[in-house]
């Protein structure tokens, strides 16, 4: 499997609040209308900070996760029209697009 990782900080002028509700609320609804979302994603996780006192603020305001069975089906998502077209361009409704990383992987298990 193939997965990726996206680490998100919010669009100046947003609050985290009002970023987590736009990603749960507009964002993910739209990417999963696509029928590629559909097709393609095996498992997809947003994660959100939570207050930590004993460690330092979050660096990000979430981190995505999608799961693929291959780099084929990712790349079929990605750069598949209705992606380009209706979810791509939403990302600076929300996201910082100077501020975002990306990396794509395959997991190692160490522990469960």
């Amino acid at each position: 499997m193939i997965k990726m990782i996206i680490t998100i900080k919010r669009r100046e002028g947003m609050t985290h609040e009002e970023f987590v509700r736009f990603q749960r609320e507009i964002h993910m609804p739209l990417l999963m209308s696509i029928p590629e979302a559909r097709q393609y994603i095996r498992r997809f996780v947003v994660s959100y900070p939570i207050p930590a006192p004993d460690y330092s603020g979050p660096d990000y305001d979430s981190v995505v996760e999608a799961w693929f069975d291959s780099m084929e089906d990712m790349n079929a998502l990605y750069f598949s029209e209705n992606f380009l077209r209706e979810v791509g361009p939403d990302h600076e409704n929300f996201m910082d697009l100077s501020a975002y990383g990306r990396i794509v992987a395959e997991e190692e298990v160490v522990v469960g």
